[in-house]
């Protein structure tokens, strides 16, 4: 049975990561999940994986060298896929030392324990041991206006945030091992996520929490800002394609052909929340694009991302199933049939459930 050992799979990605790969290999596999829970750690993300006999939860912090080197001293680990990470651009603006020292000296603990668990006394690596680093198209920077451009694998890095800073420095950590110890990883650049369990600071969610409550819809600048959207099943795929088939030491782009501008998300929540409501439910009448507020922009607020996923459809044979109108329904349908999860994660309750279950044992 291949073990592998996924960081941040509380969060988002890992999370949607996690049941993909159940739902995919079942009991064929075996899944740790290492995360130090953060406020976008979330274990009601998995509620319905905690009994299986080849899942286990491992709370510790990837910073915390001790912690994962025993993790791999007790486990025969085969893969690791590394999510964890501080994530959202406007927290790194206010706080960037805590993106530095997860996102970079995180991910040298990682690769540093890994590195010592799989290799051999000639320098060479146990066969069939894979890094998977996940990281962001942040790192290219910003496109202009241009339909035609778009970021590959081999556009210079140019971070304009603090976070994209850090994932691109970590993203260079893991070049760096790959080159000097031909150490087995592969890094993979995802265009913007959305769908079911994201926390609702990101776009997305925060939009569709804030219209059914009737709040102001905050959209920065202009709203014109670009990101390509993807939906976090298709990047789970994705993952997994990637760690089956991907060349070694290789860079895949992950993108969803979802190009849209922040305004044109926003409008479209909000026109697919009244189709939804019934005309007797009384948050519907409080829906309307009277809610969108514009407010100051984001320093340094990138203008337009855009991937081609060209490689990895030629090398690996994926490419995004998912269009925008699709998935922003099967999103939107999710929250609504969700809500005791979304007044848990705005209210801080999904704290309280990590001491319910793990706290006693």
């Amino acid at each position: 049975m291949r073990t592998y050992l996924v960081t941040g799979g509380a969060g988002f990605i890992g999370s949607n990561y996690i049941h993909y790969m159940f739902k995919k290999y079942d009991n064929e596999i075996r899944i740790i999940n290492v995360d130090v829970l953060t406020y976008a750690g979330n274990l009601e993300n998995l509620r319905d994986v905690e009994g299986r006999d080849n899942y286990t939860f491992i709370k510790a912090d990837i910073c915390d060298r001790d912690a994962i080197n025993k993790i791999f001293e007790e486990n025969d680990i085969d893969r690791v896929v590394h999510f964890a990470a501080e994530s959202h651009v406007d927290r790194s603006i206010v706080n960037p030392e805590v993106f530095v020292q997860t996102n970079v000296l995180g991910t040298a603990t990682m690769l540093n324990a890994a590195k010592k668990a799989w290799e051999l006394p000639d320098g060479s690596f146990k066969e069939g041991k894979k890094f998977l680093h996940v990281s962001t198209d942040e790192v290219y920077g910003s496109l202009d206006d241009d339909p035609n451009a778009y970021f590959y694998e081999t556009t210079p890095y140019s971070p304009h945030s603090p976070y994209s800073a850090s994932k691109a420095s970590s993203d260079m950590l893991v070049k760096a091992y790959m080159d000097t110890y031909k150490f087995p990883a592969n890094i993979t650049n995802c265009s913007n996520n959305y769908g079911p369990y994201q926390f609702p600071e990101k776009l997305i969610p925060l939009i569709i929490n804030n219209a059914l409550a009737g709040k102001d819809l905050p959209v920065y600048g202009d709203g014109k800002n670009v990101r390509d959207w993807l939906y976090v099943e298709d990047h789970a795929k994705a993952i997994d394609m990637v760690q089956e088939k991907g060349r070694l030491f290789e860079t895949y782009n992950v993108g969803g052909h979802n190009e849209k501008q922040n305004i044109e998300i926003v409008k479209t929540i909000i026109d697919i929340l009244r189709e939804e409501l019934d005309d007797s439910d009384p948050r519907k009448e409080k829906l309307s694009y009277d809610l969108i507020k514009y407010v100051t922009d984001r320093k340094g607020h990138d203008r337009r991302y855009a991937i081609a996923p060209d490689k990895i459809k030629k090398e690996v044979g994926w490419e995004p199933e998912t269009m925008f109108k699709e998935g922003i329904r099967k999103t939107i349908k999710w929250y609504f049939e969700n809500t005791e999860w979304m007044e848990h994660v705005t209210s801080g309750d999904y704290e309280k459930y990590y001491s319910k279950m793990y706290d006693n044992r």
